[in-house]
């Protein structure tokens, strides 16, 4: 037996994307699901129109689906630049400590 048949082959998006694997995909789907049976509820309510209820509901997903993955997508990016600069501020600091690079050893008059 090999582990290649063992290996699930995740959920693809019409047989291209696989979103199991993307970052904030899944949330972004389950997000959008939440959103279109919210807006095409209260339009229907609203207005008792069936076929544009069902089509604002589809738009409700578009909308809310590429809002929440951008808004998690753009929240990952934040976090991996923090995490970068912090693990160079770690760097740098293994590496200047001791040294008269230091920027946490006070200066002395004689230095």
């Amino acid at each position: 037996m090999t582990d290649e048949g063992d290996k699930s082959q995740g959920m693809k998006v019409m047989g291209v994307l696989d979103i199991q694997n993307m970052p904030c995909a899944r949330e972004s789907i389950l997000h959008g699901a939440g959103g279109s049976l919210v807006v095409g509820i209260v339009h229907f309510l609203a207005t008792s129109r069936v076929k544009r209820s069902f089509d604002v509901g589809v738009a409700g997903f578009m909308l809310t689906t590429l809002g929440s993955w951008f808004y998690c997508r753009y929240n990952n990016a934040k976090l991996r630049v923090q995490q970068r600069m912090i693990q160079d501020g770690l760097k740098n600091k293994l590496i200047y400590e001791g040294t008269n690079l230091d920027p946490t050893r006070k200066k002395t008059g004689d230095q």
